[in-house]
């Protein structure tokens, strides 16, 4: 057997029976794909959707155990609602959902859009669901978190000249930043929770095609077509993360074209990424902002 033919794909996914996997934005792209192969093999998946009617068209296509429910991680009453009315235990929680490079905008809390949604919304869902998780979180970056600096003076762009890509990257770093420090908190707190992050390379999914701008959905679609992985494969890092004894604190991320494509190994992250004072900064800083703190 070739090396090729020995390396991971979600085919590997070992059983989940007994699970229950928490999946955002599991209604399109990576997050359907991976809660598709959850159900597979054999665990509850909770599809956490901003929009049912097109969750129930999602979980239409899933064969298996599936429940929806509403999540809109741009509104933190909504993240509280649907961690209050969890109950039970939670295996594991991917924090996959995200938007990416859209015009300047603001939650209805008040946060830039990109950031409120793609970090502030799964630092509190993550915090408020964290008493009922018994293995791992999970959660997505990019491999565009290399471009991302955090700026902590001015996080949600109001002093600033917007940049859409500089506040996709920053969004991104700041989920590398907060499941570096989720694993600090959690090792201290003597628990044997996980929290793992993983990037798909660059996956075909309509991600790229829901900026707001012509030009850069344009360039997307082309990309896509030209350049990206499937968004099959581009599940297999979160799925590999969710399911392989990695230890807390592990970056999964495609092994080929630097780290664009392939098989689930481990990635490579900035400097600013492994930056432990940062990522205390950061969590202390996202804790004012949602009111919501460490929730062990």
């Amino acid at each position: 057997m070739s090396s090729d033919e020995m390396k991971w794909t979600s085919a590997d996914l070992p059983s989940f029976d007994g699970k229950t996997v928490v999946v955002t934005g599991a209604n399109s792209g990576l997050g359907l794909v991976a809660a598709r192969h959850f159900a597979r093999v054999g665990a509850k998946v909770v599809l956490a959707v901003r929009e049912p009617t097109r969750g129930r068209a999602a979980a239409s296509t899933i064969d298996g155990d599936t429940e929806l429910r509403r999540l809109d991680l741009a509104d933190l009453a909504s993240v509280r609602q649907f961690a209050d009315e969890w109950a039970g235990d939670l295996d594991v929680l991917v924090n996959n959902a995200g938007v990416m490079n859209l015009p300047e905008g603001r939650t209805t809390d008040g946060f830039e859009t990109q950031f409120g949604t793609n970090h502030l919304g799964h630092f509190a869902l993550t915090n408020l669901l964290l008493p009922h998780v018994t293995d791992r979180v999970v959660t997505m970056s990019s491999i565009m978190h290399r471009s991302g600096a955090i700026e902590l003076s001015d996080l949600n762009w109001e002093r600033r000249d917007y940049s859409r890509g500089a506040a996709y990257g920053q969004s991104k770093l700041a989920n590398l930043l907060f499941s570096l420090e989720l694993q600090r908190r959690l090792t201290t707190a003597g628990s044997s929770v996980r929290s793992l992050a993983a990037h798909p390379g660059y996956a075909s999914t309509n991600l790229q095609t829901r900026t707001g701008n012509a030009l850069f959905d344009a360039a997307g679609r082309v990309g896509n077509k030209v350049i990206a992985q499937s968004a099959e494969a581009g599940a297999w890092p979160m799925l590999f993360a969710a399911s392989q004894d990695l230890p807390g604190g592990a970056y999964v991320g495609p092994d080929q074209m630097r780290e664009m494509r392939g098989h689930p190994a481990l990635a490579g992250r900035t400097a600013r990424a492994s930056d432990t004072a940062l990522a205390e900064k950061l969590w202390a800083a996202s804790e004012d902002l949602t009111g919501v703190r460490f929730g062990l």
